[in-house]
């Protein structure tokens, strides 16, 4: 009992340990989503508002922190603001931290995979100015970017501090992702999962990392809204799904985010190869691309900054019926699509889960009205296609549907559109599994050097000796008793490397290999008074048919082997053959191949 006590105790203290670090992380990413909200709120009413007087409407879940100004809206500001913003956050990410640049989620990702879940310390400072700067001037972009590598950057930080390893490390970044996450957008839960679903484009999870994530998600949240406020994002009406015959609606919504994130992608790469071929020291690109996002700015001023104020106003059912047109969707999303790319692409600092929400709550609003007007009978509710559409575009560009629809659901408060999100975010997948907006997403585990050494041990170990038993090779045993000279003639017509040795009772009490018998190969005069006993080593290094193929392979590193002898379970000295090096390796191999076609089909 004392035993087990200790033991027991020793779990409840190492379980203890890691919670603390946990909370702490989920402390650290909520006083940063903290402080980005503040910067953000007084970034737009300091440049915005009382530079260009443009003052874009907020989601219900929030507020503006200062009253407005009475600055009269200036379009020609508006033209200019997102390129003065280039130049300060441009100068701030060369300067400081190159990997600030871009969306900081693919940063994060690619950490996780290739960098051991190091971060530099200064990123998530760079990267929370740069992007404060980058939205408030006008540049469109999302904030879980930013705030995904303060949780990160954290993370990575503490795991160092406390000189842990890479894969604690990787874990601890990982929650510092979900915490980031899931606090500046009040969807906990989503948080946790889409730091563990992220990493993947396979409908994969890192198990690992859902509890972590999960427990400094909820300690960010929870540090957030008693600063902000409780509640969702925005406040949506209760829809809900009703009649089985919007699901051809739905299928057609779900090919035209498709084909909308599509989009998205090829314009968001293509801007960004295009910035980094220009000849111009990178300073200066994101000035370029800031000029560029105040020219359709300056026509469509609704595609600048954060525009989820715009997506609120659409989910009220009498606004989208009467006060907002197609056209006006429709230019919501596409400028949507080209500021995000040449505000990101040029190397400008933000997310792109926030543009997405808005792209695919447009979209979705365009194909909810239009069905609405074809057959009203049938949808009745167009608003509810916007929330749909937030998760289905997103999981068109992602490659992340179960936390997208956790997202959205939470983000809303709408909890009766998950089969219609469902249905749609799987099609959504299905059909778009080839592009993403994250490149730095590995296919699968398998794939992801973070794990390749753990692949490789989770496959031996999943197999035993047993599994290879038409591997074995069958050996005769030399009589312990058998000169040298006799043996001499039997090597001369064997291909055997490694020769087992066994008493008068015919049981195995040691081995040789032919490496072991050049010291006496020549000796003259000798050869009928050498034994084979006197060659051959007592302290056999063997295995059975119950240990796995780890273990296995550890043996043959032991002493640099080829081949093992395979004895019973129960009796150590009855040999069944042998096994080579090649022979497990082969196996694993063609294993390997069986995984591979297997999920390709």
């Amino acid at each position: 009992m004392k035993f087990r006590f200790k033991k027991n105790s020793g779990k409840l203290a190492y379980a203890g340990k890691w919670t603390v670090y946990f909370v702490v992380i989920g402390l650290i990413a909520g006083l940063g989503s903290i402080i980005f909200h503040y910067l953000c709120q007084l970034g737009v009413h300091y440049f915005m508002d009382m530079i260009a007087g443009y003052r874009p409407p907020a989601p219900a879940g929030e507020h503006h922190l200062l009253p407005p100004t009475d600055r009269p809206f200036s379009r020609i500001w508006l033209l200019f603001l997102p390129a003065l913003g280039g130049i300060v956050s441009g100068w701030l990410v060369y300067t400081f931290a190159p990997e600030a640049e871009g969306h900081g989620t693919d940063a994060a990702i690619d950490a996780y995979h290739n960098k051991g879940g190091f971060i530099r310390s200064r990123v998530p400072v760079i990267k929370t100015i740069a992007s404060a700067i980058t939205l408030t001037t006008g540049g469109s972009g999302g904030r879980e970017g930013p705030i995904a590598q303060i949780g990160a950057g954290f993370g990575s930080f503490l795991a160092t501090t406390l000189k842990l390893s890479d894969r604690e490390r990787r874990i601890m970044m990982a929650a510092g992702i979900g915490a980031g996450v899931g606090s500046i957008f009040r969807a906990p839960l989503a948080g946790a999962l889409f730091a563990a679903e992220v990493l993947y484009k396979d409908p994969e999870f890192e198990s690992e990392v859902i509890i972590p994530a999960g427990i400094s998600s909820v300690v960010a949240y929870c540090m957030f809204c008693l600063v902000f406020g409780w509640g969702s994002l925005f406040q949506a009406p209760a829809f809900q799904f009703r009649n089985p015959l919007e699901i051809g609606p739905y299928l057609v919504l779900a090919v035209v985010l498709v084909a909308t994130g599509i989009f998205y992608v090829k314009s968001f790469y293509g801007i960004t190869r295009f910035f980094r071929k220009i000849p111009i020291p990178n300073h200066i690109k994101p000035v370029l691309g800031g000029l560029c996002t105040g020219l359709i700015g300056f026509y469509w001023p609704h595609t600048l900054a954060f525009g989820y104020g715009y997506i609120q106003q659409v989910l009220n059912p009498e606004y989208l019926l009467h006060s907002v047109s197609i056209v006006f969707l429709l230019s919501l999303a596409i400028g949507k699509v080209l500021t995000t790319s040449f505000s990101i692409g040029s190397g400008g600092s933000g997310g792109v889960f926030g543009p997405s929400v808005v792209i695919g709550g447009a979209m979705g609003g365009v194909v909810g009205k239009l069905f609405h007007q074809i057959m009203p009978g049938v949808v009745t509710e167009p608003g509810a296609y916007i929330i749909v559409g937030m998760a289905g575009f997103f999981t068109a560009v992602s490659n992340t549907p179960i936390s997208t629809i956790i997202f959205v659901s939470e983000m809303t408060n709408s909890y009766h559109l998950l089969m219609p999100s469902l249905l749609v975010c799987s099609v959504a997948y299905v059909i778009s599994q080839r592009w993403t907006i994250y490149e730095k997403q590995v296919k699968s585990k398998i794939e992801s050097p973070a794990h390749a050494g753990e692949f490789f041990v989770d496959i031996l170990q999943k197999f035993r000796v047993r599994d290879l038993t038409h591997l074995l090779q069958k050996v005769n045993l030399i009589p312990q008793d058998m000169s040298f000279r006799d043996f001499k003639n039997y090597f001369s017509e064997t291909k055997q490397h490694y020769f087992p040795v066994m008493d008068e009772h015919k049981r195995l009490n040691g081995i040789f290999s032919s490496t072991d018998i050049r010291s006496v190969l020549f000796a003259e005069g000798l050869e009928h008074l050498i034994l084979m006993k006197d060659i051959s080593t007592a302290d056999i290094i063997l295995t059975t048919p119950s240990d796995d193929l780890n273990s296995v392979m550890q043996k043959f590193t032991v002493k640099n082997i080829d081949s093992l002898p395979v004895v019973r379970d129960d009796d150590h000295g009855i040999l069944i053959g042998m096994l080579n090096r090649r022979a497990v390796i082969a196996f694993y191999n063609e294993k390997i191949r069986e995984m591979k076609n297997a999920a390709s089909q």
